[in-house]
């Protein structure tokens, strides 16, 4: 009987990189015309951003200047969960920003049952914050990759450690 080949499907943000690209945010913001004077900041706090400004159109212009540099560093946008914008002391707004890493219990069961729609013969499970994928065949898991980039599940999708 052959051997099964497996993968995993995860939702990972490189921490790294991601400081890096609020890091270049926080330079532009304190050089650009239009902050010249202002209280803006974007504050990296563990696995979420705290954005202020003074209104909101400078928020606006700071997640816009963000995504920006996460999309030259390679760090997916769909990992951005933003939250409302709240108003703050001094007549200022704040927002959260929350960065999503791992596949929730919901999105992987969407993401099981996607696969199932296939209709290969491959098994799928959750594990924690990521979903593994097993078969016999590595064509089908092959096949199964390509659908599942195919789809939008809201969450960016990385497929690693394939195992034949």
């Amino acid at each position: 009987m052959a051997k099964d080949s497996s993968f995993d499907i995860v939702s990972e943000v490189d921490m790294q990189e991601m400081d890096n690209a609020v890091n270049q945010s926080s330079k532009e913001i304190g050089q650009r015309y239009d902050f010249k004077g202002s209280k803006a900041a974007i504050v990296l706090d563990g696995d979420s951003l705290k954005l202020s400004a003074e209104d909101d159109y400078k928020l606006g212009a700071m997640l816009d200047i963000l995504r920006g540099k996460m999309v030259k560093r390679n760090v997916p946008l769909k990992c951005l969960d933003e939250g409302k914008v709240e108003p703050a002391s001094g007549g200022t707004v704040r927002q959260t920003v929350k960065i999503q890493k791992g596949i929730s219990k919901e999105k992987g069961k969407d993401v099981v049952s996607a696969i199932k729609d296939l209709k290969l013969k491959v098994q799928a499970q959750i594990m924690d914050d990521q979903v593994r994928v097993t078969g016999a065949k590595k064509d089908d898991l092959q096949a199964v990759i390509q659908k599942l980039k195919d789809k939008d599940f809201g969450i960016e999708l990385q497929f690693i450690n394939f195992r034949s």
